[in-house]
């Protein structure tokens, strides 16, 4: 019985990471997810009480495991140097990726603050690992470099999400690779890039 509990929530989350996917949050409702895996609508309600604990839960399955892929790119570098740039374009493919971009449009509207907390809880791991390689660099302030270093990163995204929308200002030239091979030299060699 446990067992096909758990088979029916993995098979509610596969269907709200699809929902999500194909028509962003207006998607996710529980007549859809009902739809999507057979189940009645009122059966649903037996695993999710709302929309916003079927994206906390999304949020808790899926953050550590995208935390996990930037980890491992980061622990295959040789340098710090590298584990940065990898930190860097790690989390800007994640970004490029629409069931993340997805979850995370939702979760800012809808997760209560201890979930929120949580997710923070796994993002200030990959901090600590990139606190370490400045460090390593030689950093006199890692943590406040760490910091803005994540500045530098959601700007990328917020321009890369531009530019996937056809918006504002993108050069001709301008692509998702240019923007992250950008974002990697700027957090390397901040503006001198002669």
């Amino acid at each position: 019985m446990a067992e096909h509990r758990q088979l029916q929530r993995a098979a509610l989350l596969d269907a709200a990471r699809t929902l999500l996917t194909e028509g962003g949050m207006e998607a996710l409702t529980f007549p859809a997810l009902a739809a999507r895996t057979g189940l009645a609508r009122s059966s649903v309600y037996e695993y999710f009480r709302s929309r916003a604990a079927v994206v906390e839960a999304l949020c808790e399955v899926d953050f550590p495991l995208w935390a996990a892929e930037i980890e491992a790119g980061m622990a295959s570098c040789d340098t710090a140097a590298e584990r940065i740039e990898a930190y860097v374009r790690g989390q800007l493919a994640l970004a490029g990726d629409s069931r993340h971009r997805a979850v995370m449009a939702i979760s800012a509207v809808e997760l209560d603050e201890a979930a929120r907390e949580r997710i923070r809880a796994v993002h200030g791991r990959l901090v600590g690992l990139v606190v370490q390689a400045l460090e390593d660099l030689g950093h006199e302030q890692p943590r406040l470099a760490a910091a803005l270093l994540q500045g530098v990163v959601e700007a990328a995204v917020r321009r890369a999400e531009q530019l996937a929308a056809g918006g504002r200002g993108g050069s001709p030239v301008e692509s998702a690779e240019a923007i992250a091979d950008a974002a990697v030299a700027l957090a390397l060699h901040g503006l001198d890039r002669g």
